[in-house]
């Protein structure tokens, strides 16, 4: 840690437990608290820079007009916590982290972006993405040359007005997730598990569909012509009506 740090600051160790405080005037630029639990803390106005906060918990914690870059939140757990400010406000920031194993439950990650950052087998659930960025955003892990990975979850959270442009999504569960209005133009759902996902009206332009789980899905306007792929995919008999009414067929029920 640089600069001199407050007495507040002295007592966080790796490891330690925090509860309660205020900690926006501290300099949380190139520190190491691994393990690190805080609860019901509030930090405003802080760039976490090149911060290694592997295995750290935050419970019920407050961020405001916070940035992560360049940061190790591997296997980090936000839990209940609060990263979005005032309506129109851009939210918090996590710039090429570190973000692999991490466990995102319940919080408010409206407008937050995630440029850059791998977050490979991460799991949001029950999270407001509500028109968060995915920017260059990875999935995926490269084990070899010839072996490359793709694990992760979302699930039932709010992503709609998310851009998710380009993002490959492969087999991760989505159930119940909200995506109206995303754009998903070019994404990489194949064999993605979407079970009761809203889907209206988001940009799936070019989007890789085949084998992906679409059951109980709201697919009201999504027309499948203009999918890169969807063999395969799994629908309801309910749902099919909306598809091919969607291609211009004029569907009439069967003569009795």
């Amino acid at each position: 840690m640089t600069g001199e740090a407050s007495e507040s600051m002295r007592m966080i160790e790796a490891g330690s437990k925090v509860q309660g405080k205020d900690l926006s005037d501290q300099d949380w630029s190139v520190v190491d608290l691994p393990g690190v639990v805080l609860e019901d803390c509030v930090i405003t106005g802080v760039t976490f820079s090149n911060v290694v906060l592997e295995e750290a918990v935050f419970r019920r914690c407050r961020f405001v007009s916070c940035r992560f870059a360049h940061s190790d939140l591997r296997d980090t757990v936000f839990e209940d916590c609060v990263f979005s400010g005032a309506e129109g406000e851009p939210g918090a920031a996590f710039a090429f982290c570190r973000m692999e194993q991490a466990r995102l439950l319940r919080c408010d990650l409206r407008r937050a972006r995630f440029d850059g950052a791998d977050l490979y087998a991460a799991t949001f659930e029950d999270c407001n993405l509500m028109g968060a960025r995915f920017h260059r955003t990875g999935f995926s892990k490269a084990f070899s040359k010839s072996v490359v990975r793709t694990a992760g979850a979302f699930k039932g959270c709010n992503l709609e007005l998310a851009e998710l442009a380009g993002i490959r999504l492969a087999g991760l569960d989505l159930t119940r997730c909200r995506l109206r209005e995303a754009d998903l133009s070019g994404a990489d759902l194949e064999g993605a598990d979407l079970t009761g996902a809203d889907l209206f009206q988001a940009d799936l332009t070019d989007a890789r569909l085949a084998k992906a789980d679409l059951r109980e899905a709201e697919l009201s306007g999504l027309d499948p012509r203009v999918l890169a792929t969807f063999q395969d995919a799994r629908i309801t008999l309910s749902q099919q009506h909306l598809l091919l009414t969607a291609m211009g067929f004029d569907v009439h029920p069967d003569p009795a």
